[in-house]
This record gives C-alpha cells, sequence and structure tokens, in this order.
C-alpha cells in the first residue's frame, strides 16, 4: 500500500513541476496569438545619412561621402595626428545633397594616428 502513495505523490509532484514549467510558455505564446490587442510596433526612422570611406596614406587623409537617401546629411572630417606637436585639425562642416558625392581631405605634418568623418542629418537638432 505504502509503494501506491510514494508512486501517486511522486507523479502529483512531477505533474505539478511540468505545469510549473510549462505555464510561462503558454502565456507567452497566447500573447503572440492576441497580438492585435498589444500596442503597437514603434515605427522605425526613415534611414538617412551619407556612407564615407575614408583612407589614409602617409600625412594626408581623404573621405568621399555619397549621399543616397533624401535627405540633406552635413559631414565634416576629423583628423588626430600621432606626434604630440602636431596639430589635430577638423574639416569645414559639408552639407551633401541627396544623390551627390563630395570629397574632404585634410592632413598632418608627419603621420596619422586617426580619422573619422561625423554626420548631422537635416532631421537633427
Amino acid at each position: 500500500m505504502r509503494s501506491t502513495r510514494r508512486r501517486t505523490g511522486a507523479l502529483l509532484a512531477a505533474a505539478i513541476a511540468l505545469a510549473g514549467l510549462a505555464a510561462p510558455v503558454g502565456i507567452s505564446l497566447a500573447g503572440r496569438a492576441g497580438g492585435g490587442a498589444s500596442t503597437p510596433a514603434a515605427p522605425s526612422p526613415e534611414p538617412a545619412g551619407a556612407e564615407c570611406l575614408t583612407s589614409v596614406r602617409g600625412s594626408r587623409v581623404v573621405a568621399l561621402c555619397h549621399n543616397p537617401y533624401p535627405s540633406t546629411d552635413r559631414v565634416q572630417l576629423h583628423t588626430e595626428c600621432r606626434q604630440w606637436w602636431d596639430v589635430d585639425a577638423d574639416s569645414a562642416p559639408v552639407e551633401v545633397d541627396p544623390g551627390q558625392t563630395v570629397r574632404i581631405d585634410d592632413r598632418c605634418w608627419k603621420q596619422v594616428a586617426s580619422a573619422w568623418v561625423t554626420h548631422r542629418t537635416q532631421d537633427s537638432p
């Protein structure tokens, strides 16, 4: 008689554990099935900004930026020179209209440590 009670107790405990593990999955699936009642997804922003390729040769930096999007992008080349006495430089901002490609160049006296382009689209503050 005792072994039957133990088996029944073990089966009951296993069923409760299985139900406890399956409940979150069922709730998650029910939430996905009733997707019409949930909040709508946030709209994704329109793509914007020029695509820039930057190359460094010796002490010279060249950035070519092309804007394939319908909004104007304002790009600026930043050059950091390797030597402490060499002056780092920021180019003047250049507007890249839709469908336009611009070239921005800069240089250091000796070696370039790094160079990058920053963007400011027409929608940015």
